[in-house]
């Protein structure tokens, strides 16, 4: 009987850690600053997690970043995710993709020519 309830101990320890460590992710900070070091207006700016198959909305709404610009933008959609893909639109019509970004790890992500 004793054997038993040291299993049931050691059971409810590991439950406890693995809500503990999966907290710990979702709590994460994923903000990044995005500079803008192209010549170009970036007029639409898009992260998604790479867990769909879409863009969200532009992240920066009515606003535009100007050239040596940057902003802070907080990538934490209650997800849990940390990979995301970005896009960016300029105002001479080119884009910018990259994916796979871990905002979890990253703290300035730098859009250059």
């Amino acid at each position: 009987m004793r054997n038993v309830g040291n299993r049931l101990t050691w059971a409810m320890c590991v439950l406890l850690l693995s809500a503990v460590f999966a907290s710990a992710a979702y709590a994460q900070d994923r903000r990044v600053k995005v500079i803008n070091e192209t010549d170009f207006t970036v007029v639409e700016f898009y992260g998604s997690n790479a867990g769909t198959n879409q863009w969200e909305e532009d992240v920066l709404g009515s606003d535009v970043l100007y050239s040596g610009q940057s902003v802070i933008i907080d990538f934490d959609d209650g997800t849990g995710y940390c990979r995301f893909d970005f896009l960016a639109r300029f105002d001479d019509g080119d884009e910018v993709q990259k994916q796979g970004i871990d905002v979890c790890e990253t703290s300035v992500f730098r859009l250059t020519q």
